[in-house]
């Protein structure tokens, strides 16, 4: 599986993005927004304005929402191979995981390791690949939005040995919390990576 990891929106390696794209097409999922009590018109102004940027990099762009496949695992799982490539939006990492686990994306994501499979997004995109999400409470508010899943899933999808760190050293209103998780992360042994706003990090 490769990577394309930005701190905010698509960053600055746009063109490996799309590069990366090898079907030329990408399902977006905006499930990190699905935070209780989120107003539904800016919601959709991020889902709009993202999916936009992603069109005009030259891309067929579809709107994946996790939430119509829970339970239906087999049937993201034929979406993902026709899509072969995914950007996820910012927003609660502990709901990206939960959407995640609802829809069998988690166990999916696994199958897929050693394919040219795409993951793409932004911040809670990164921070769920870590092996644990302890340090994101600090930022992100614990919120179960689905009536499948009242518990906090504290573990991470493990993908990585480290915790990504978005919006550090950055012009962004989480900035400061992220430096009180990236000390939590040093209080506690978690390796660590601080993103700029702008920067992405490729995993090939």
């Amino acid at each position: 599986m490769k990577y394309y990891l930005s701190s905010y929106e698509l960053g600055n390696q746009s063109e490996k993005l799309k590069v990366l794209a090898k079907k030329g097409k990408i399902g977006y999922i905006p499930n990190a927004r699905d935070i209780t009590g989120i107003d539904p018109d800016k919601k959709a102004v991020r889902t709009n304005n993202d999916m936009s940027s992603l069109r005009d990099l030259g891309l067929e762009v579809e709107l994946l929402d996790l939430q119509e496949y829970f339970g239906k695992s087999d049937k993201l799982k034929y979406k993902l191979e026709e899509l072969s490539a995914v950007f996820i939006s910012g927003g609660n990492v502990f709901i990206l995981r939960q959407a995640m686990k609802l829809s069998g994306m988690d166990q999916i994501l696994k199958e897929f390791q050693d394919t040219d499979f795409l993951y793409a997004g932004y911040s809670a995109a990164g921070c769920v690949l870590s092996p644990t999400l302890r340090a994101y409470e600090i930022v992100d508010p614990l919120d179960t939005p689905y009536e499948q899943q009242k518990e906090i899933i504290w573990e991470g999808l493990g993908f990585v040995d480290w915790a990504f760190m978005p919006h550090y050293k950055s012009d962004h209103r989480e900035s400061e919390d992220i430096d009180k998780e990236i000390a939590f992360c040093e209080e506690n042994n978690i390796p660590y990576k601080g993103i700029r706003d702008g920067e992405v990090l490729v995993i090939e």
